[in-house]
């Protein structure tokens, strides 16, 4: 969790919350939008779901996370779509950083779905589909829409996403990560932080 934190917080004020605002001046609404979305379905998944189902209390530990990885990895295939309309050689690039940022991504929502109580071979599908299958999907349904998708409207959905990564990672990962007290904790927080670097200069 300390790694998870690190990672998503990091990725987020770093490289995916500058980026939506120089491409559209209301993202700060939309920031704000995939916040508060993201915590309603929290607060929906803790009411239904875990108090309703015994044996289910820790699920929304992996499935909230999961939700809000797979959906910015969804907005991503936007992103490698516009790279490849513009040159191939330019897509091939955005793919190489495709693979170093979703695959930290995967990691982390397999690891916090098996924190939250699923079984080993459904958070290996879970996150597969979550951190993995989503961006294809996205670019695949994208692609036809190349003309229609502008600086702003991606701008506004690069900072739903945001919304939903700090989400994750400043109310539902950083919290728990301070309940840690183990010896390598802050390493792994620190080690998370070092990975969203990399992800950010390997994008730039």
């Amino acid at each position: 969790m300390c790694f998870a934190a690190g990672v998503l917080i990091s990725a987020s004020f770093l490289h995916i919350i500058p980026k939506s605002l120089a491409m559209n001046p209301n993202s700060p609404i939309f920031l704000l939008v995939g916040f508060f979305g993201l915590h309603l379905f929290n607060r929906f998944i803790t009411a239904f779901v875990c108090q309703k189902e015994p044996g289910k209390e820790k699920y929304g530990i992996g499935v909230v996370p999961m939700i809000g990885i797979g959906f910015h990895s969804f907005i991503d295939g936007f992103v490698y779509s516009i790279a490849f309309s513009v040159s191939v050689f330019t897509g091939f690039l955005a793919t190489a950083g495709m693979v170093l940022h979703e695959f930290p991504e995967g990691i982390i929502t397999y690891l916090l779905l098996v924190k939250g109580g699923f079984k080993e071979s459904k958070a290996m599908i879970f996150s597969f589909f979550a951190a993995a299958l989503t961006t294809p999907v996205g670019m695949l349904i994208s692609y036809p829409l190349i003309s229609e998708i502008d600086k702003p409207m991606l701008g506004a959905l690069l900072s739903l996403s945001a919304g939903a990564l700090v989400y994750v990672g400043a109310t539902h990962l950083l919290p728990r990560a301070e309940q840690e007290h183990k010896k390598y904790s802050f390493v792994a927080l620190g080690g998370g932080v070092l990975v969203a670097v990399i992800i950010v200069l390997s994008k730039a």
